[in-house]
This record gives structure tokens, sequence and C-alpha cells, in this order.
């Protein structure tokens, strides 16, 4: 049997304030996510980063406007 796959776009920094900070917050946002997402059956895969390039549109290519590249993270969830 095939698997079936879930992307989740997931945002690149967290926010934590300063007198929170021990060091573990990434880790920990990650496994909340993954554990709620395993409640509901899906299996932690793996995680991506995609690098995007967003094109200026024809107003700002008149002004000399160049593209702009993004990094963006992906988790993949998978289950059967």
């Amino acid at each position: 049997m095939a698997f079936e796959y879930r992307m989740v776009q997931v945002p690149p920094n967290i926010a934590v304030r300063a007198r929170e900070h021990r060091g573990k917050e990434a880790a920990a946002y990650l496994g909340r996510g993954v554990n709620e997402y395993a409640r509901h059956g899906w299996e932690f895969y793996r995680v991506d980063s995609i690098g995007v390039n967003v094109q200026p549109g024809c107003f700002d290519a008149l002004f000399g406007r160049k593209a702009q590249s993004a990094t963006y993270y992906v988790v993949t969830f998978r289950r059967r």
C-alpha cells in the first residue's frame, strides 16, 4: 500500500522572550506539531527547506527592483 503525504509549512523563526530562552524552543515547537499530527494518524517523515525566488511585478521591474529570495520550511508527514 502506498503512503499518503501531508506537507505543513512552518515559520523559519519562532519568537521567544529572553527570560524564557532555554535553547530547546525549536525542538519543543516541532515536537508539539509532530505530536498533534500523530494524534490524527500521521507519522513524522522529514523537514525540508525550499528556496523561492519572487520575481518583481511590472511596475517594480520598471523601477529596478530585483528578484528576492526567501527560504521556507516544510514538515512532511505520511500515513498508509
